[in-house]
């Protein structure tokens, strides 16, 4: 079989629950539905470390986040990896090009593409005028030379009024061929336009929505806004201490105090869920047009999820499924991988540095032995099987600084500034809604789960464990100092 083209569809803060296909009771994403039916869905999906930086690091490098060294969000550390997933698939005879967001060190710092389309969203840390000419986002970023081409000297994402950690939200203020997520699917299609047609390529269209501003355009607010949206999942375990001190701050990381700006916002994150879907089915029917599709394989995740108002949290780097659940499926083209089975699900843990392997795989490449991940397409053929047994998350978040052991069937978290200990049998309790950490019929398997978390962090430099306990309140940096520096 000849290398197939792989299209790498990554989307920001989508959680693996709020598309259609996953039985949300109220987002509609078609298309993405469309490629579920046709391929392999993996329903146990996470990011290890999720919030941008750290989670694609993992897809970059395959690593693990000990290994690749982002164990939280840090700006303008260099990334200087050996071994990337694009650098390895250009070795293996690929055109390869991103689109979108990469969120990297340099900006520029093309991780091995041939090519890189840039827009990273709004970056604080590239924008305050101290920056460095090559490191501002109004230098290097191609969708804002773009858009001020377009649309004047003056122009800007944040026309709106709306950071990009806000739970505010409303519609887009210019037409919408100008929005981020309609800018991301037209250059994947000039892409397709000029490639050259004797070699087969790598496309990783990289759209930053649903990450805020949550300001899809207004057609997208209009499907929502009349809904009776379900509720924000509030178990018997949270507090509203946090809420109370910081619900009125607009970039919260608890969300609103008040429920008419939660309702808001989820408005506007699914409108800009269903936008985004609908741009999807640009690139989709541009490659049955120019008759691709057949010969593809279209792989779809997301780098973290978003909690939404979960548990009066909002954003991610939490260990709650909302926050580090992400989407993951795999579906192919008739013409390759005729053995993946057509709409089935694969309840095995899989993680980000999955990806990597599983691409280099369907190119026939050989993978780094740096690379920690499993390649996915033996699951894709047999959905019963399993990759690993349970899952190792964190992530270095001040006082809210986490660990987390998740399995098929339930989850331990350790909160290492104060020690506390949660567990969720997520079987019976899929949205967390009961911790059970002091039940007496839950106590042995916690043990377990606790004794693989224990293993996971002992030799770590951080001192978490001595290989008997957890130990809390040790220093935990968000990058590790053998992380790869410049």
């Amino acid at each position: 079989m000849k290398q197939p083209n792989i299209i790498l569809i990554m989307t920001d803060q989508l959680r693996g629950d709020a598309l259609g296909y996953a039985g949300h009771p109220d987002v509609k994403t078609p298309y993405l539905d469309t490629l579920a039916s046709k391929g392999v869905v993996f329903d146990r999906a996470y990011s290890a470390c999720p919030s941008c930086i750290a989670a694609r690091a993992a897809l970059h490098t395959g690593m693990e986040p000990s290994h690749h060294g982002r164990v939280g969000y840090e700006d303008n550390i260099p990334w200087n990896y050996s071994h990337t997933m694009a650098g390895q698939l250009s070795k293996a005879g690929y055109y390869t090009q991103c689109v979108g967001k990469m969120h990297v060190h340099p900006l520029r710092n093309y991780l091995g593409f041939h090519n890189v389309d840039l827009h990273d969203g709004y970056l604080h840390c590239a924008r305050y005028a101290s920056v460095p000419y090559q490191e501002s986002q109004f230098v290097a970023d191609d969708y804002f030379h773009w858009l001020k081409q377009e649309l004047g000297a003056d122009a800007d994402v944040t026309d709106t009024g709306i950071d990009c950690n806000s739970f505010l939200a409303r519609p887009w203020t210019h037409e919408e061929k100008y929005h981020p997520t309609n800018w991301v699917t037209d250059r994947c299609l000039d892409f397709l336009r000029r490639r050259d047609p004797r070699k087969p390529f790598f496309l990783m269209a990289s759209y930053l929505r649903p990450h805020p501003p949550f300001d899809a355009p207004s057609h997208y607010f209009d499907l929502y806004k009349d809904k009776d949206l379900r509720k924000p999942f509030i178990g018997t375990w949270e507090t509203t201490e946090d809420l109370e001190k910081n619900g009125r701050i607009f970039d919260s990381k608890t969300g609103p105090l008040d429920p008419e700006l939660a309702r808001q916002a989820q408005i506007g994150y699914y409108a800009c869920i269903t936008h985004l879907d609908h741009q999807i089915g640009r690139l989709i029917m541009a490659l049955i047009e120019q008759e691709l599709y057949d010969d593809s394989v279209i792989v779809f995740t997301a780098d973290h999820g978003e909690e939404l108002c979960d548990h009066h949290m909002f954003r991610k780097s939490r260990p709650y499924e909302g926050s580090c659940r992400i989407p993951l499926l795999i579906a192919a083209g008739k013409n390759v991988f005729p053995e993946i089975k057509a709409h089935s699900v694969c309840h095995s843990v899989v993680e980000l540095r999955d990806v990597m392997p599983t691409l280099l795989a369907m190119a026939g490449a050989p993978v780094p032995d740096s690379v920690d991940g499993h390649e996915l397409l033996s699951l894709a053929r047999d959905p019963k099987e399993t990759v690993r047994p349970w899952l190792h998350g964190e992530h270095s978040y001040g006082e809210y600084s986490n660990h987390w052991i998740v399995t098929e069937t339930d989850k331990f978290i350790w909160h290492s500034v104060t020690g506390r200990e949660q567990y969720f049998c997520l079987t019976e309790d899929p949205h967390e809604l009961t911790d059970r950490i002091h039940d007496p019929a839950c106590l042995e398997r916690i043990d377990t789960l606790r004794s693989c978390l224990i293993q996971s962090l002992t030799g770590r430099p951080e001192g978490f464990t001595d290989g008997k306990r957890l130990i809390p309140g040790r220093p935990y940096p968000p990058t590790m100092a053998g992380a790869t520096k410049a």
